[in-house]
C-alpha cells in the first residue's frame, strides 16, 4: 500500500492540501442576527461561514440534494455533508443559546452579485460583468455592491470568465 503525503523537507512538517475555493451563487442579503432585547456587546458570536451559507441554502432552502449541492459548489459530497453538519451545528447554537450569529469569510467565489441601493433600497441581481452606476429604479448613485463588501468582484469575474 502507497500512501503519498505531501512533506516540505526544510521545516520537517507535513503540508496540509490546499483547500479549493468553494461556489456561491449570490452574497447574502442579511449577515448578522441576533436575540431581540440582548445588547450585542454582552452576546457570544457564532460565525458561519459563506460557503456554510450557501450549503444551508441549497439543502434546506432550495431543497436540492446532497450530490447536486455539491455539484453546484464545486466540491465533493464528503465536503458538502461535512460543511452543512457544521452549519447546522452554528445556527442550532445560534437559536438555543442565544447567541449572535456573524455570517462571513471562507474560501468562496461568487457566481452573481446583488446591488443595493441606499435611496430606495431596491436591490437587484448582476453579474460581475456588468458595471452598474445608477439605480434603475430612482437614478441614484448611492448604491452598495454586497459582493465587494467581503472582498470580492474582480477575482469572482476572473474565476467566471474562466468557467464559460
Amino acid at each position: 500500500m502507497l500512501i503519498i503525503l505531501s512533506y516540505e523537507f526544510n521545516k520537517g512538517e507535513y503540508m496540509p492540501r490546499k483547500k479549493m475555493q468553494r461556489i456561491v451563487h449570490r452574497p447574502p442579503l442579511y449577515t448578522e442576527f441576533k436575540p431581540i432585547g440582548i445588547r450585542r456587546s454582552v452576546l457570544e458570536t457564532v460565525e458561519l461561514s459563506i460557503d456554510e451559507y450557501e450549503a444551508i441554502r441549497l439543502a434546506d432552502n432550495v431543497g436540492m440534494n446532497h450530490n447536486d449541492a455539491a455539484d453546484e459548489m464545486e466540491i465533493s459530497r464528503s465536503t458538502f455533508s461535512r460543511l452543512i453538519e457544521n452549519a447546522r451545528k452554528k445556527i442550532s447554537e445560534f437559536i438555543i443559546e442565544g447567541k449572535q450569529l456573524q455570517i462571513d469569510g471562507g474560501n468562496i467565489h461568487f457566481r452573481g452579485n446583488i446591488i443595493k441601493c441606499n435611496s430606495c433600497g431596491h436591490m437587484f441581481n448582476t453579474n460581475f460583468k456588468d458595471k452598474i452606476s445608477k439605480c434603475p429604479s430612482c437614478d441614484s448613485d448611492n448604491l452598495i455592491d454586497l459582493a465587494g463588501g467581503f472582498g470580492h468582484g474582480r477575482c469572482c469575474n476572473n474565476r467566471n470568465k474562466i468557467r464559460s
